[in-house]
């Protein structure tokens, strides 16, 4: 009896023991309330992602950066193989002065269909005159066989030479149409030429411009996440080799009641405390709030209902600070984002900026 009455007052002792170890932790780790016109709510630190993708399908060459590396924006960080594309340029480039030739020999045919037509014009220069002088002869026999003093022959002869240079007037004449249709062949095919060149020089700079890309560039400072590819893969176009995390974009995404998230404006000041670092207070401002609620339930109708409304809210640091610190940001890791709902409150102390050496 007196052994089972130890027992029970050993246990008790313990059971009391504990319960005060809890009371105490309870009060050391319990949170401080936030005074009035102060809101507050859980969140993790994240960043914008950025993926660095190839435009054509093609193998990965060489990769330049490895995991949790930091770049630069314009920082090569790929290079994806070039070989076909490079034939393909020298292959572009040869058309290319296969066009321009071809354009000047067009460009000469032209000169010599207006040289034609010179000629011909001067043809029927001397067609004309030459039928001036027919048909002046011709009236000059017509009037003298009328007055018997020339044979009848003589008005025949000169009649056939001035229907000869009317004809040769005539072909002559057609020689400059002719000449003048040459010319606008000519000079279609000068058309032809200058288009085929600007068409290969096209596609030299198309080309040009795939071996460029095949270089891929950081689109921004950040540092890299993940590997999605490996050098030696071939990849379809727009096939991910990288994502990175945009160092100058991040922020903390928590939620708030509706009552609360109500009162909250764009650019209103925010100070983050991260689990990691709780010594550390830094601040930021909110970017971005939800229009529509989170978890909300089926049937909103009773106002403890409407309470579990939540609105998501976006703090975002500012990007100097950011790259002042920038080894220290992390995404990823939670903490809390404290709200001033009413601008002429106090901040408590343990919320004043504080943020590392």
């Amino acid at each position: 009896m007196q052994k089972n009455m130890k027992r029970w007052l050993g246990r008790g002792v313990t059971v009391l023991v504990l319960a005060g170890v809890a009371a105490l932790a309870w009060q050391t780790l319990k949170p401080n309330g936030l005074p009035e016109g102060f809101a507050g709510g859980n969140g993790r630190i994240e960043a914008t992602e950025v993926d660095v993708a190839t435009k054509l399908a093609g193998r990965v060459a060489e990769l330049l950066v490895d995991e949790g590396d930091f770049v630069k924006v314009g920082q090569v960080v790929a290079k994806m193989d070039t070989q076909v594309l490079e034939a393909q340029l020298t292959q572009a480039q040869a058309q290319v002065r296969q066009a321009e030739n071809a354009q000047l020999t067009a460009g000469a045919l032209v000169a010599q269909r207006e040289s034609e037509k010179q000629t011909a014009v001067a043809v029927v220069s001397q067609r004309q005159a030459e039928l001036t002088a027919a048909s002046k002869r011709f009236a000059r026999t017509e009037t003298l066989v009328k007055r018997n003093a020339l044979a009848q022959q003589q008005l025949d002869d000169d009649r056939a030479v001035l229907q000869s240079a009317q004809a040769a007037l005539a072909a002559a004449r057609s020689q400059v149409l002719s000449a003048d249709a040459g010319i606008a062949a000519a000079k279609s095919q000068v058309i032809e030429a200058q288009s085929a060149v600007e068409a290969a020089r096209a596609s030299v700079v198309r080309l040009q411009a795939d071996i460029d890309d095949s270089l891929l560039k950081a689109p921004r400072d950040g540092r890299v996440q993940y590997r999605v590819a490996q050098q030696g893969e071939v990849l379809a176009a727009g096939g991910k080799l990288l994502n990175m995390v945009d160092l100058a974009d991040v922020y903390m995404t928590f939620f708030l009641p509706s009552a609360q998230a109500g009162r909250v404006q764009l650019g209103q000041e925010v100070r983050l405390v991260i689990d990691a670092a709780p010594q550390y207070v830094i601040p930021a401002k909110v970017s971005y709030v939800a229009s529509v609620a989170q978890f909300t339930p089926k049937t909103v109708e009773t106002a403890s209902e409407r309470e579990k409304l939540m609105f998501r809210v976006k703090a975002r640091i500012d990007p100097e600070l950011l790259e002042k610190y920038i080894t220290y940001v992390k995404t990823g890791v939670p903490g809390m984002a404290y709200l001033r709902l009413d601008p002429d409150a106090e901040w408590p102390a343990e919320l004043q900026i504080k943020v590392p050496q």
